[in-house]
């Protein structure tokens, strides 16, 4: 199956997938993947699909799903740029009318061809665990070959000359690149790539290694703040996606699907309340049901969707 859905994305809102690389090949281990462990591991690009074949599959879905789409994304089972015809397909797509989308690991994003194939796409996410290369290599477990100071700069690069919407997506990991030195790195990293918004996430899918956890509600939080510091707009990616961003009008729909994007100040809690007119109850009764987390941080309240 190349192409799949559309899914709900918060990201992306109506995502049709397109699975351009078979399970799974990839450049990356991490020890988080909700796939599992890398089975091929390499780091020379190939064809995989015919890139007709791919643009004929995806032709086929848009048309069953009535055009009802928002992006067609390119997010496989493993990393979409080792794909040699990635461009050519991105661009075969074109005639559809649709916004394109490519989720990659930003690992061979130094290499020229791969800078190339990617600015023909409307919106890129790069990956950014961690710009210190122990703690790189702990959590992504690129193949040996692979540089991170050559992969920093070519994300430079690309960001340089780029026209579509820049994105970064840090997957923190409790005990490994959750730390404050790690997090101000990434920040100051974020700082000159300048992307429109830097994603946090966290495990929630059952990781390759199960010894795996997502940080500490509180350490998500330093993270956001953190981050928030660099870059203009930092989204939280740590609940369900399929309609985060849908305003239901109950305020307890509506602190659930927010905090899970934006921790909350307790100012703008009392702020939805009044507007819906509910009372604080309802925010005791999330506390209390485990599904928000007050925290405090630098002498403010803040509300978080518990991970």
């Amino acid at each position: 199956m190349i192409a799949f859905g559309p899914i709900p994305s918060r990201r992306l809102g109506r995502s049709l997938g397109v699975n351009n690389i078979p399970p799974k090949f990839c450049t990356y281990s991490c020890v988080y993947c909700q796939l599992g462990r890398t089975l091929r591991m390499q780091v020379n690009r190939r064809g995989f699909y015919a890139p007709e074949e791919i643009a004929q599959d995806v032709r086929q879905q848009v048309e069953r799903t009535g055009g009802q789409v928002d992006y067609l994304t390119f997010v496989p089972d493993g990393e979409p740029t080792l794909d040699a015809n990635l461009g050519q397909e991105a661009a075969l797509l074109r005639s559809l009318s649709i916004p394109i989308a490519v989720i990659t690991n930003g690992s061979l994003v130094w290499r020229e061809d791969v800078r190339e194939d990617l600015s023909g796409a409307d919106w890129v996410s790069l990956k950014v665990d961690s710009v210190l290369e122990p703690i790189w290599r702990r959590i992504n477990r690129p193949v040996r070959s692979l540089r991170l100071s050559a992969i920093l700069d070519g994300m430079l690069s690309f960001a340089e000359s780029y026209r579509g919407r820049l994105m970064t997506e840090t997957m923190l990991v409790q005990g490994l690149n959750d730390g404050e030195e790690s997090l101000r790195q990434v920040a100051a990293f974020l700082a000159r790539l300048r992307p429109a918004r830097a994603y946090i996430s966290v495990p929630t899918r059952p990781p390759a290694e199960k010894w795996v956890h997502p940080p500490a509600e509180e350490t998500v939080l330093r993270a956001h703040q953190i981050f928030a510091s660099a870059v203009g707009e930092v989204e939280l990616l740590i609940g369900y996606e399929g309609d985060a961003f849908s305003a239901t009008g109950d305020p307890r729909e509506d602190l659930l699907r927010i905090t899970a994007v934006h921790p909350m100040r307790r100012e703008a809690v009392e702020a939805l309340l009044v507007r819906t007119g509910a009372g604080w109850e309802v925010v005791s009764r999330l506390v209390g049901e485990g599904l928000l987390v007050e925290t405090e941080y630098e002498g403010r309240t803040f509300y978080t969707r518990s991970i």
